[in-house]
């Protein structure tokens, strides 16, 4: 497994969920969506980010989200690694948008460079085994703190980050129990991680 097809979220509302997705990010064939009541509280363990070339991008895709429905977890603001706001959609996940550009060099694009999903994990090392196990090769690796996985072909990019990390930098309490809402395709599956986050085969998720 060299890569992974879109995710696909579980949420209540596949139609109003779409409508906000496509308003607020633009975003179609990379997040799929399917209907699900699957009992889910607090945190899911995991956040997807936008990553864009500039501040002013940063802006309009976060003004955007709160327009069409989002609630706002961390506002726009300059950081040690950038610029970047944290949204929460009506559906519950949560969404990072981000540039490492500090200043503006234009106005907003409606451009996306990348998606990352990241997955917060209890155990980085042992997590990044079993996904090497499973074919994932790794780019970047910042010891039992954070890991990459090279999937350039893939719509969205997969990492690892400390659960208790990716909830501080969502600006969300670490605590939650239940479904992640969340499943990601791959040409290897099903199989569930350690943390409980499920895969199944690409051809499944590609009909979602």
């Amino acid at each position: 497994m060299t890569s992974i097809e879109p995710v696909t979220l579980e949420v209540a509302d596949p139609t109003a969920a779409r409508r906000f997705y496509t308003t607020a990010f633009g975003l179609d064939t990379q997040v799929r969506l399917r209907a699900s009541e699957a009992p889910t509280t607090g945190f899911r363990g995991f956040t997807l980010s936008l990553t864009v070339s500039r501040p002013a991008t940063v802006r309009g895709f976060v003004d955007a989200a709160l327009d069409a429905g989002a609630r706002p977890l961390k506002p726009v603001a300059k950081s040690l690694w950038g610029y970047g706001g944290v949204v929460q959609a009506p559906d519950g996940t949560i969404w990072k948008v981000a540039t490492s550009a500090k200043k503006d060099t234009g106005p907003d694009t409606r451009q996306i460079d990348r998606i990352v999903l990241l997955l917060g994990v209890a155990d980085v090392a042992a997590s990044k085994r079993f996904y090497v196990e499973q074919g994932l090769a790794v780019s970047k690796s910042f010891g039992p703190v954070y890991v990459e996985f090279a999937t350039a072909s893939s719509p969205v990019r997969l990492a690892l980050y400390r659960r208790r990390a990716l909830a501080k930098d969502a600006g969300v309490p670490a605590e939650g129990t239940g479904s992640h809402r969340l499943v990601i395709g791959g040409a290897r599956g099903p199989f569930t991680d350690p943390d409980g986050f499920a895969w199944e085969a690409a051809s499944v998720a590609a009909t979602s």
